[in-house]
């Protein structure tokens, strides 16, 4: 009888409701529905990454907005190196650490693809090249890099990194005080003029130029990544610069064609070059040409001049023992070689070598490399746990988080530059281990490049200056899509480095 007449009462209660009282009621009802089902779902137990997400539904939105890197944080340490973060209607999985790396680097594009995550860059690089044409077309456009950039290319290249540096530093007075960040910045763009884009960008239009690949810079914010044509006042500058930019290199392409005379840089590589495989063996029309060389200047220019900054703060703040040993080794190559840059000089530089890749070890220029994937898989974590990735998800790892992780280098945080050597080799424990390039069938193919350009640029300043940091170490600024140093004062003092004696 007790519980007829609740029933009764609750019928009662609901018939007296009017039918707005209903419909709010109903919609409470299935929004209460909905999270428990949400927080019942990602806690049970399954091979599928464990879910950080917080609160039903936004949580994982709230997370990304207070930034990767504490995202990383929470889901490191209190799920491991795999966790899958939902993101409205998108799933990204991280895999952090190289025991679950090799999968990442070492897929196919047909398992992991790159077009689904990085297909922003479109409107920056331009219709019918990288990310907005097909695998076997791509293939063929990243050999073109490769030709540009192989070893006796390379060898050429070197000179005119050294011209450009020493031109650079020879407007410096005797002593000042400089931000490294900024004088890399414009120094790199011009060793980049110099070299990728062609003597006649460099000589005649780079102020133009340079102007223009700002504006295409700017245009590439944290919010263009999910949304690259939203009708912005920095989308529109960074459409109109593409635009000019093309109609400034049809110009000079069309020149070089016609010229008999052959220059040494990749513009004219990308100029003589033809698809193979594709395409009908033809030629790179000048729009593919000109978003190459963009797409090319774009993956090497704040990777060289951001490394560059992190390698002098860091050798400069361990004046007595790091710069001691990068400058003592360019005296005693001196005494070997004179004082002339090539190639083969350079590729003697161990320590400058070192101090260069432990600053990219600590701060590689990019937070997260991501893929789409296309095909599930799955990872096993330094515990033995097995997980399926499922395809669909986003799938992200973090060349910053991984390289600071105790497990696989040694005082992750300390500036070490040695741990790179023998007997140490921290880097060679595992695979995976350094990815500051990237690895695998993405590694970077102008790694070679950027060590010759930061090599050439250093040994210009060792042999020249002496260096006084005046402010602490700076932090990283991760507000940045490329993540550089935030300002940090650096005074230099005019001086000529001597041979080592015998």
């Amino acid at each position: 009888m007790a519980v007829e007449a609740t029933l009764q009462s609750l019928h009662s209660t609901v018939s007296a409701l009017a039918p707005v009282q209903l419909a709010v009621l109903g919609a409470l009802a299935f929004v209460v529905a909905a999270f428990v089902g949400r927080v019942v779902y990602r806690n049970l137990p399954g091979k599928q990454p464990p879910i950080l997400e917080g609160v039903p539904y936004i949580g994982g939105l709230l997370k990304f907005a207070g930034g990767p890197w504490k995202l990383m944080e929470e889901g490191y340490s209190t799920k491991g190196e795999v966790f899958t973060v939902p993101v409205a209607h998108k799933r990204v999985t991280f895999l952090i650490g190289p025991d679950v790396a090799p999968h990442f680097f070492k897929a196919t594009d047909e398992e992991l693809s790159q077009t689904e995550v990085y297909n922003f860059n479109v409107p920056t690089f331009g219709k019918g090249v990288v990310y907005d044409v097909d695998q076997k077309v791509r293939t063929e456009q990243f050999r073109f890099f490769t030709e540009a950039l192989k070893k006796e290319r390379l060898r050429k290249y070197v000179p005119q990194f050294a011209t450009e540096a020493e031109a650079y530093f020879s407007r410096w007075g005797d002593s000042g005080v400089v931000d490294l960040k900024q004088e890399f910045s414009t120094l790199v763009a011009l060793t980049a003029a110099r070299t990728l884009l062609g003597r006649e960008i460099r000589e005649q239009l780079f102020d133009q130029v340079a102007d223009l690949l700002h504006d295409l810079d700017d245009g590439m914010r944290p919010i263009s990544v999910f949304f690259p044509y939203l009708p912005t006042a920095f989308h529109k500058k960074r459409d109109e610069a593409r635009v000019k930019m093309g109609q400034i290199f049809a110009k000079v392409i069309q020149a070089r064609r016609a010229s008999p005379v052959k220059e040494e840089d990749v513009l004219q590589q990308f100029c003589d070059a033809r698809y193979q495989n594709v395409e009908g063996g033809r030629q790179l029309t000048e729009e593919e040409i000109t978003g190459l060389l963009i797409a090319v200047l774009f993956a090497g220019q704040h990777t060289s001049s951001i490394t560059s900054a992190w390698t002098g703060i860091f050798m400069i703040n361990s004046k007595d023992k790091d710069l001691a040993a990068a400058v003592q080794e360019q005296s005693e190559i001196m005494a070997r070689h004179g004082p002339g840059l090539d190639m083969d000089v350079l590729g003697e530089m161990d320590v400058l070598h070192r101090n260069i890749t432990e600053a990219l070890r600590l701060h590689p220029p990019l937070l997260l490399v991501m893929r789409y994937a296309k095909q599930g898989f799955s990872v096993t974590t330094a515990k033995g746990q097995t997980y399926n990735v499922p395809a669909g998800d986003i799938v992200a790892a973090s060349p910053n988080f991984a390289h600071v992780l105790p497990s696989v280098f040694d005082r992750p945080l300390a500036y070490e530059p040695d741990r790179f050597a023998a007997p140490r080799e921290e880097d060679k424990k595992k695979p995976f281990s350094f990815i500051g390039f990237g690895g695998g069938r993405h590694a970077c193919i102008g790694q070679n490049f950027a060590y010759l350009q930061i090599k050439a640029i250093w040994s210009v300043l060792l042999r020249s200056f002496d260096f006084e940091l005046l402010d602490p170490v700076p932090d990283a600024d991760y507000d940045s899509m490329v993540i550089g140093p935030k300002a940090c004062r650096v005074k230099y003092t005019r001086r000529k480095l001597q041979p080592a004696r015998a």
